[in-house]
């Protein structure tokens, strides 16, 4: 009969532990994989829209037109500008190295990059705003898990239940074993809770879609002839 207490007694332990540590598992997996999914999004944003941006401030050039591209945009604070970036002869040949060079006057060339970068930015932008609200989702989604993990495994329950599977409390007396028992539980507990992981906004900023170009072609074009006019003889095609 002993001996069949105790394997009953290791096959209830054995089937908690595996529940228990089954179901952690998935909410771990899900964890890391959101975290690597805002590395990857962190990516993104470094890439591709500051790679565009730093395309916009190299036209540009002057600090209160970069400004005012972001006033117009509503983009918020000015994202990875650096003044040495923006006015750089040889990095500003490094940023348009690969791009497609349209128009027959030196002015046209600079005003249709500047529309086709600002195209491209947008649809970056898109992008992201898609990937940021997937983000927001997935850690919704944890955040249930780990609510639904603790109401399904009590922690201070089960170890209550497994020291009384065990026989625990009937060898000890006097209340300095108790106390020891209660402060060993409380700090077992700790250790085995599950931390949510901290949401995409404490790593990424919240972009908002950037307006259609043809809907501030009139603000952009100021925007465009002031900086054009600062630099008439930059000719694009001979960068």
């Amino acid at each position: 009969m002993e001996d069949f207490s105790k394997t009953l007694a290791f096959e209830v332990k054995k089937e908690i532990a595996d529940r228990y540590f089954g179901f952690r598992k998935i909410i771990e997996e899900d964890s890391n994989n959101y975290q690597q999914e805002i590395i990857a999004s962190t990516l993104l944003l470094e890439k591709r829209i500051g790679f565009d941006l730093l395309r916009i401030y190299a036209l540009l050039q002057k600090d209160h037109l970069i400004t005012r591209f972001f006033e117009l945009t509503k983009l918020g604070d000015v994202l990875f500008f650096d003044s040495y970036i923006s006015q750089s002869p040889t990095i500003r040949k490094r940023l348009f190295a690969d791009q497609r060079i349209r128009g027959f006057f030196r002015k046209s060339r600079f005003r249709n990059m500047f529309f086709d970068v600002y195209t491209t930015l947008g649809e970056h932008v898109d992008s992201y705003r898609k990937k940021f609200a997937a983000l927001i989702e997935e850690h919704e989604i944890i955040e249930e898990e780990i609510k639904l993990f603790y109401q399904k495994n009590d922690i201070s329950g089960i170890m209550l239940f497994l020291r009384n599977l065990d026989g625990g409390g009937s060898g000890t007396s006097g209340s300095m074993s108790g106390t020891i028992d209660t402060e060993g539980a409380i700090a077992i507990e700790e250790k085995m809770r599950i931390q949510p992981p901290q949401s995409v906004e404490k790593f990424l900023p919240t972009l908002p879609p950037i307006p259609d170009f043809r809907s501030i072609k009139s603000e952009l074009n100021k925007l465009i002839n002031e900086a054009y006019a600062a630099q008439p003889a930059l000719d694009l095609k001979k960068l």
